[in-house]
């Protein structure tokens, strides 16, 4: 199950998992960009099954509701991939009245919302996975970060709290820390493509940690471009 997994980060997810063989489920605010999605993976993958859903998970009301209406489905969640997420650059002093709360409301709540929702389900079967996708900008604060890195510091912190709740519960959580990535966002930003990691570099990393035994669990996944971050 990936939140915002329509595009960028949260397709190569989706990519990168159903080519091991797992059925997904995709949510993220536009529609079109979910169908767009699913029909390309069910063209290249024919052997899974994707459901799709578009609620816009900054509303804590609707990121309840999308957990509640997986869970009316349903549909066992083995493997939840918190990636929905919005960044606007500026300063703490100048940036646009309403930045906090949106940053907040999309990078945390919304994981925050969903998973709550969800771990009823997962705690009675004691399995699951829990990727909390965070940042670098939850590791080092950086000029024209904002509210985008607080709200990443505090998904960071949520990661680690719910991994000690989850430990007796047979759940994992991992917060996955990205530098920069080559997607779409980056198009038309100079930025050559070579310079950066692609989008595939995280989620193999991310499949990888899911594919671990149950008794081994990787707490933190921090990448960088080999040249380091811009």
């Amino acid at each position: 199950m990936i939140t915002g997994g329509s595009k960028g980060l949260g397709f190569a997810f989706a990519e990168a998992f159903a080519a091991g063989g797992c059925s997904l489920v995709l949510c993220a605010r536009g529609e079109k960009d979910l169908d767009k999605a699913a029909a390309s993976l069910r063209e290249a993958y024919p052997g899974i099954t994707v459901v799709t859903a578009a609620f816009d998970l900054g509303r804590p009301e609707a990121a309840k509701a999308f957990g509640q209406w997986v869970l009316d489905k349903g549909v066992p969640v083995d493997i939840l991939i918190n990636n929905a997420g919005r960044f606007v650059m500026g300063n703490l002093f100048d940036e646009p009245e309403g930045s906090l709360e949106d940053m907040i409301g999309t990078n945390l709540y919304s994981a925050y919302h969903v998973t709550r929702t969800l771990l009823p389900s997962m705690m009675a079967r004691r399995s699951g996975h829990i990727f909390n996708i965070c940042s670098i900008a939850s590791l080092q604060a950086y000029k024209y970060g904002g509210s985008y890195s607080v709200s990443k510091f505090a998904l960071l912190g949520f990661s680690k709290n719910l991994r000690e709740d989850l430990k007796p519960h047979g759940i994992k959580v991992t917060a996955v820390c990205p530098g920069a990535a080559y997607t779409s966002s980056w198009e038309g930003s100079g930025v050559e493509p070579g310079r950066i990691m692609t989008a595939a570099d995280v989620a193999q990393m991310v499949f990888a940690a899911a594919s671990l035994s149950p008794q081994a669990t990787v707490e933190d996944i921090v990448l960088r471009p080999q040249l380091g971050d811009l």
